[in-house]
């Protein structure tokens, strides 16, 4: 009887595959509880660039080995078939036993014993967990090369834990176009489950975050683009005239030469808003009518950000975030 389970016996593991997705992409997962990012490797890079003693995640820089990247659903996936074939072997098992024992009874005997057994009919076999959907902002590593996707954004190689700043910048920009681009529909939405007032108040506090964050991304992208140059001093790229003067002397190339002279005025004007929003509640004092040259306000006026201010922001940072990659020799 023993040998009749000896296939069963002989089992060690069951090995279950994983498809890519429709471009050659395949899913991981954080292994951080407390993350838990979904992400994407190109399956080529992950054979031929990623380490087995390090993976990186995109969201939260979590680090650990790659055998643990494995998604919740295929870990379910797997278990799940591990079971079908164990239980598709003992049927089979069962089955052949069956058949032994009944070959082994003498014909024409006075007295007939037979055996039936009716199994499931479990294969023996696994099918590989299927890919989700393929995700659609795709990533190349400035620094290794590697091939990621993810929904949202990213913030570090998942190859080499690299944090580039120039995407970091670029996503910034992406939230913060889709924060303004949905600021009607997050006002209907809190409007019919709440109150206008809520809703309104809500929406300007997202306006006005938007230029808060569109300052400190462009910050933290010259910071980082600077560093082969030297030393930037405390906060130097939140002020304009300061920052133009220290890519003059690194690059020969200031910020009128990427945008206008009226940009610059615009651009001043909002970088100084997020200073009062940041520094004094949004209320207007005699440093802000001095530094903006802002003549629309009066002392102990409260400045009112809108949809247009932070669309011109996004479109002068971008064009300024390009040239100084541009002179910063960024590919």
């Amino acid at each position: 009887m023993s040998d009749s389970f000896k296939e069963l016996e002989e089992l060690k593991s069951v090995s279950v595959g994983i498809e890519n997705d429709e471009k050659g992409y395949t899913d991981k997962q954080c292994p951080s509880e407390e993350c838990e990012f979904l992400f994407k490797v190109n399956s080529d890079d992950w054979l031929n660039i990623f380490k087995d003693e390090a993976v990186w995640c995109p969201m939260c820089r979590h680090e650990a080995p790659a055998d643990q990247w494995f998604t919740i659903a295929q870990v379910e996936h797997a278990r799940e078939e591990a079971f079908k074939v164990v239980t598709g072997l003992v049927e089979k098992s069962l089955s052949n036993m069956t058949k032994k024992f009944n070959r082994s009874q003498p014909k024409n005997s006075f007295v007939s014993i037979s055996m039936d057994y009716k199994g499931s009919n479990s294969r023996t076999f696994t099918i590989p967990a299927k890919a989700a959907e393929a995700m659609e902002l795709e990533i190349k590593c400035e620094n290794c090369h590697s091939r990621f996707s993810v929904i949202g954004s990213a913030f570090f190689c998942p190859a080499c834990g690299h944090n580039s700043v120039t995407q970091t910048f670029s996503d910034s920009l992406r939230k913060i176009k889709a924060k303004i681009d949905n600021i009607d529909v997050v006002r209907e939405a809190l409007t019919t489950a709440s109150s206008r007032d809520e809703a309104e108040l809500t929406c300007r506090s997202l306006q006005e975050t938007c230029i808060s964050d569109g300052v400190v991304a462009f910050q933290k992208l010259c910071e980082g683009l600077y560093k082969p140059y030297g030393e930037a001093p405390f906060n130097a790229f939140q002020r304009l005239e300061q920052g133009s003067k220290l890519w003059g002397k690194a690059i020969n190339k200031e910020y009128n030469d990427w945008i206008t002279s009226d940009e610059i005025t615009e651009l001043n004007i909002l970088f100084q808003k997020r200073h009062l929003l940041a520094h004094n509640e949004g209320i207007v004092d005699e440093r802000y009518i001095t530094k903006s040259g802002d003549s629309l306000y009066k002392v102990g006026q409260r400045i009112v950000v809108f949809v247009e201010d932070v669309e011109a922001l996004l479109e002068i940072l971008k064009k300024l975030s390009d040239g100084l990659q541009d002179g910063c020799g960024v590919v």
